[in-house]
């Protein structure tokens, strides 16, 4: 039976370049192959038929003969295509694998890896973010150890080639056909191995040790904040970079101060004369001092007094949020005898005018069970 033209086999032109005669190759690969079309006999011919035309024109040599001679140019002796799969095969076949499989290839790891982030939770209190401050922590990590300078090998050695996979970190495997690669067991894909250990660190280039850092703490920061120290988490193995180091931030409840965001509020009871008369009493502040606040006459329990420029300060600006003092009237307790005479002559005394939204809300009531 005649053979078919090696361009139509792979369904491309003759003036076509080599990335069009890859692609093509590859995707007629992955519909024929025969682990896709199990039980088809004639997938296998069609998947020999394309490999053979893919092999020929690759080669820039072989196209050239092939355009000139056509199949003629290889008959004979010594014909690489006699089972219909050419010599390099399994290196080309490596990439359809990957992608029938999902199986990425990877090189060789350099065995320096990178160390681990860490986390390290600090509680500061309401004053302490408002003005900010230099903390000190301190946290067992793993540090480069001092020995063998993070190598892991013991002075005066280095780390040899590994021979069973003579460096590379990976190991390939015949089968049939198939060339399947793996990462070297003996090396862990380093691609080198410590015959002499560190007596230090036992080989891995770290030890554990106990670090004192100190942190930053920006003033205005809010409770979750993450402050990140580059290159202050683990020490990498083998003279790796080390990890980062993450400060995540929380605050200790206030015994006045709530906080939202920049502003802050209170509660602050008031005498119900105060509330009545107006009058004016101080709240402390998160600098250290006072502040006053004036109470309008006629303040009712929930008014809310503002008070602007005197919350937090925003993180990494000039500007700062407000606080809000909520007054509430505290009813007396404990009165004398004298006190409840006057207080129910004021009662007697009120009208409309002096008790307005109790005088409403009753009104209401009237009117709806009439």
């Amino acid at each position: 039976m005649s053979k078919r033209d090696y361009y139509e086999v792979l369904g491309v032109s003759r003036g076509c370049g080599d990335d069009e005669i890859k692609s093509a190759f590859r995707k007629l690969a992955m519909q024929w192959h025969p682990d896709r079309n199990q039980g088809d006999e004639s997938c296998e011919h069609r998947f020999k038929e394309i490999n053979e035309a893919y092999d020929v024109l690759k080669d820039e040599q072989k196209r050239a003969a092939y355009d000139r001679f056509g199949h003629a140019a290889f008959d004979g002796g010594g014909n690489s295509h006699a089972h219909g799969f050419s010599s390099d095969f399994a290196a080309t076949f490596s990439d359809i694998f990957d992608d029938l499989f999902g199986m990425g290839r990877r090189g060789r790891s350099s065995g320096r890896e990178r160390g681990a982030d860490l986390r390290y939770n600090l509680e500061i209190t309401l004053e302490e973010a408002f003005s900010g401050k230099t903390a000190q922590i301190r946290l067992p990590t793993n540090v480069t150890c001092e020995v063998c300078s993070g190598t892991g090998a013991a002075p005066g050695t280095e780390p040899i080639q590994c021979r069973a996979c003579s460096g590379s970190g990976r190991i390939r495997h015949a089968q049939g056909f198939f060339t399947i690669e793996r990462t070297c067991p003996t090396c862990q894909g380093r691609g080198s191995v410590i015959e002499t250990p560190c007596s230090s660190c036992g080989g891995a280039g770290r030890v554990t040790r106990e670090r004192t850092l100190e942190v930053n703490i920006p003033a205005g920061v809010e409770d979750g904040t993450r402050i990140r120290l580059a290159g202050e988490g683990e020490a990498g193995m083998r003279g790796g970079p080390a990890g980062d180091l993450y400060i995540f931030l929380s605050l200790k409840p206030h015994e006045i101060f709530q906080r939202e965001g920049a502003d802050l509020y209170c509660r602050v009871p008031i005498s119900m004369v105060t509330a009545a008369l107006g009058g004016e009493f101080e709240v402390p502040t998160l600098e250290g001092g006072r502040t006053a606040v004036k109470v309008p006459e006629g303040t009712q329990t929930g008014k809310r007094l503002r008070l602007a420029s005197k919350g937090m300060p925003v993180l990494r600006s000039k500007s700062r949020g407000d606080m809000y003092v909520q007054v509430v009237v505290e009813t007396p307790q404990k009165l004398t005898k004298r006190q409840r005479e006057l207080l129910r002559e004021f009662d007697k005394q009120s009208s409309t005018d002096t008790q307005p939204e109790t005088t409403g809300f009753f009104a209401k009531m009237r009117e709806l069970f009439e």
